[in-house]
């Protein structure tokens, strides 16, 4: 049993031989491959769908723009304009190719390019996305980590049940609550509004810090429920029982080496709610007045400006890929022998 013990709960060697090296190195190459022949695939799928949905979206830019004294004659023209009249698929290429190099078009409506009008919002959407996700991290990590430590106490029971209830509240009712708790009786925290991080940082956290709590929760309680899991089962293992044979501290064991084992689902969580968070904040964007893509797309799905929401869509599932990925890259720093 010692020796599974040194394997599992031994930190990782500074000084690798050459051929460990290799190996790692190795490693690494074929999980990027892998992921590569898994998220290009994706990300061309979804870029198709994205131009699918506005094709198949029967607006008609021309007639929009041009209004109801539109002639025939000017209808064609605009769709000449817009490149509207060549097969679908020249429009998609011809679009994807465009988007590879940042161009994602005009609004039919104000000329404006969109990745201009995504550039302008899209920092109100990573604000809330990220602080939303630490919040998660953090508050969702120390309830599983106390809940899994104090297994079977009143402390767990309370942590397991306060989640239960706080998995039914959707994220609205949270912002909403929130409001009248701390902008309205305590007039502590403004209830909308948002401030540049570079403009004010002060100011941005006070905009941001409720919008991102109520974000945060639901995501914040499945991390929590999962981490707790997966604790429990690793505390039960050999290796922590050889370890506080050995003498090695207690907050070692927890920290170093049974949460580093514990964390993988938990990282799973985190990865499946991106999605989550960038649909919540539709709602929460609403809730607390934030101009973000959300609202970009709502209005400009109103009006039917198909290049805005082609556009705001695309962002959105690179956003969804590329935390995909960065999560992929850390279960794979937290097992690195198990290849994925």
């Amino acid at each position: 049993m010692s020796a599974i013990t040194t394997t599992r709960i031994g930190a990782p060697s500074i000084g690798r031989s050459p051929s460990g090296l290799g190996r790692a190195t190795r490693g690494a190459g074929r999980r990027a491959g892998r992921w590569l022949g898994i998220f290009v695939p994706v990300i061309l799928v979804s870029t198709f769908l994205v131009y699918g949905l506005g094709a198949l979206s029967n607006a008609n830019p021309a007639a929009s723009v041009l209004g109801d004294t539109a002639t025939p004659a000017d209808i064609a023209r605009i769709n000449h304009q817009f490149g509207l009249d060549r097969p679908f698929f020249s429009q998609y290429v011809h679009w994807l190719g465009n988007a590879l190099q940042g161009n994602l078009g005009s609004s039919y409506f104000t000329q404006i390019p969109v990745s201009q009008s995504i550039s302008q919002r899209l920092p109100v959407d990573l604000s809330l996305a990220i602080v939303a996700a630490l919040f998660a991290v953090i508050f969702g990590g120390l309830a599983g980590t106390l809940a899994a430590v104090k297994q079977g106490s009143w402390i767990d029971r309370g942590i397991t049940l306060a989640s239960t209830l706080l998995a039914t509240l959707p994220a609205f009712v949270v912002g909403i609550g929130l409001v009248v708790i701390f902008s309205t009786t305590l007039k502590v925290l403004p209830s909308a509004g948002y401030t540049g991080f570079t403009v004010n940082t002060g100011q941005w956290f006070e905009r941001i810090l409720l919008p991102s709590l109520a974000l945060s929760l639901e995501l914040g309680v499945g991390i929590a429920r999962q981490l707790r899991t997966s604790l429990v089962e690793e505390l039960r293992k050999n290796y922590v029982t050889g370890a506080v044979v050995r003498g090695l501290r207690p907050s070692r064991i927890l920290i170093v080496h049974a949460l580093r084992n514990a964390a993988g689902p938990a990282l799973t969580v985190l990865g499946a709610g991106v999605p989550l968070l960038i649909g919540g904040a539709v709602v929460t964007e609403t809730v607390f007045a934030l101009p973000g893509l959300g609202q970009l797309a709502l209005s400009s799905a109103a009006q039917r400006d198909v290049p805005v929401v082609q556009g705001v869509l695309l962002v959105t599932s690179a956003l969804v890929i590329v935390s995909n990925l960065v999560v992929k890259a850390a279960l794979g720093w937290l097992r690195p022998s198990g290849g994925r």
